[in-house]
């Protein structure tokens, strides 16, 4: 992790090791393919030998209610950003267009302002993002992600199509 100054702005520069954020992926129970660009790590997952939708669920559904009250990550549906993260995750398609259920496309930020803190007030490592990633592939596959809002980013898990109006 470097400090990055350009003018009167301060910015965290992080420095990923592509081998360990592989390992954290495969150890999630992920197939991974990353690809690096001068802003963000790109992570295209897709869980292994899964044959049901993961776990992200739209919030706003009332039989999920329950599940609402014990997620530990929950997606803004219209930017796709993790909340509290410097992580954003976007659908995969299939070359039909159709959503693809067992995976995602995961962006990790190189750039954070100095004063970024994650909840509890800790402060942003590498190592701490890894351990976030960890968390947020084994909740998709576990205990469930709540996705809050529509827009760019779609529940994988659930009713994925929009509920008529009675009126």
């Amino acid at each position: 992790m470097q400090l990055l100054q350009a003018g009167k702005h301060r910015l965290l520069l992080l420095e990923y090791d592509v081998d360990q954020l592989m390992q954290v992926c495969q150890q999630a129970g992920f197939q991974v393919e990353i690809q690096e660009t001068s802003m963000a790590l790109l992570l295209d997952l897709t869980a292994a030998d899964r044959r049901v939708p993961l776990l992200v669920f739209d919030a706003a559904e009332p039989g999920n209610l329950g599940w609402f009250s014990r997620c530990q990550f929950y997606i803004d549906g219209a930017t796709g950003n993790v909340l509290q993260t410097p992580i954003s995750v976007g659908n995969k398609r299939d070359p039909r267009g159709r959503l693809e259920l067992e995976g995602v496309r995961i962006r990790l930020a190189k750039e954070l302002p100095t004063g970024f803190k994650l909840p509890g007030r800790q402060n942003v490592s590498e190592q701490v993002i890894y351990g976030l990633v960890f968390n947020l592939l084994s909740a998709m596959l576990q205990a469930g992600v709540a996705v809050c809002g529509t827009g760019v980013f779609r529940p994988l898990h659930g009713r994925r199509e929009p509920v008529a109006s009675r009126n």
